[in-house]
């Protein structure tokens, strides 16, 4: 018998990818093992009502097809389920996908799917919201909220709205316990990492592994408008956590116990919080997630992506 399959497509997700899908799955997909079903949300979150629905009704594998906001998505419909869950990134920064090697070309990314091996890896539960990769609060989140709105994706137009909004933010002042220890701190942000990073291989938590138990914390000063260009560098090579502006905890349970910013990014997507504590509990190997039989090449952005990116911060100091 083979088995049911479902891809959620975003049709208005990052930069345009999810169009050539349809004709990648009838050219891709092993047709012997799978028999597969396409569906395409229609309003925000959709795509959670869809996977859920699917794992209640027999469907043996659901692959989120969009960004990292789509995959996000369909997780908290996979949650806890025995449904297997495969990405094919059709976003902007896909950060998870990268993360887990998952190729960034349609066909390959099938082709992940095809042979099906799975992990069982965590996933997150702040405040009652649940996410697979990475949230954030501070400047982390004003960006996503700036993101989420503005009509221009990808990398560029990204790092455009970092370069406009850093050098006039302030940092906030907060009070962490990290499995029972007390951190005080004045952070630019502070990332709260499942994965290891926002996406465009931005990694912010190098040591984050996603079926680990843990949580990785990165706190982060701002940087001296001199050093910029250098920590930028350390963010796309891998090397953040060596940076001087930078603390690191991995913990089972992590509270903010003075947040009043009212502003959380969940993998990309800001989401208001009314409440003043954060309290962010793992739930261990809570997800079947398909990743490559093999670990594939970093996907590192192009070198002169960065090159760019430190020309323009220099221009501004």
């Amino acid at each position: 018998m083979k088995e049911k399959i479902l891809f959620i497509i975003n049709p208005i997700s990052g930069i345009g990818k999810q169009k050539t899908v349809e004709t990648s799955l009838e050219k891709c997909l092993n047709k012997d093992r799978f028999e597969y079903t396409i569906a395409y949300t229609e309003y925000a979150h959709h795509a959670t009502e869809i996977a859920r629905k699917a794992s209640e009704h027999g469907f043996d594998t659901v692959v989120a097809v969009g960004g990292d906001g789509s995959v996000n998505d369909c997780v908290r419909g996979l949650i806890g389920s025995n449904v297997k869950m495969g990405i094919i990134p059709a976003g902007s920064g896909n950060g998870l996908a990268r993360c887990l090697h998952i190729p960034l070309d349609t066909d390959k990314a099938i082709s992940v799917i095809n042979n099906c091996k799975c992990i069982n890896m965590d996933t997150v539960n702040v405040n009652g919201y649940d996410y697979a990769s990475i949230a954030g609060i501070g400047f982390d989140a004003l960006i996503a909220k700036l993101f989420d709105g503005n009509k221009t994706r990808g990398f560029q137009s990204y790092m455009k709205l970092i370069l406009q909004e850093y050098f006039n933010y302030t940092p906030r002042k907060y009070k962490l316990i990290i499995d029972n220890k007390e951190v005080e701190c004045n952070a630019l942000f502070i990332s709260f990492a499942n994965s290891n990073q926002f996406g465009y291989n931005a990694v912010v938590a190098p040591k984050a592994l996603v079926n680990d138990g843990l949580l990785d914390v990165s706190i982060v000063e701002k940087v001296p408008l001199a050093l910029a260009p250098l920590v930028v560098q350390f963010l796309f090579f891998r090397k953040f956590d060596k940076s001087p502006y930078v603390r690191t905890y991995s913990a089972r349970n992590v509270k903010v116990i003075n947040f009043e910013d009212e502003l959380l990014n969940l993998d990309g997507e800001p989401v208001e919080i009314k409440q003043n504590i954060l309290e962010f509990k793992i739930n261990p190997s809570s997800l079947n997630v398909i990743i490559p039989n093999k670990k594939l090449s970093e996907q590192l952005p192009h070198e002169n992506k960065i090159a760019e990116l430190v020309r323009q911060i220099k221009e501004n100091i």
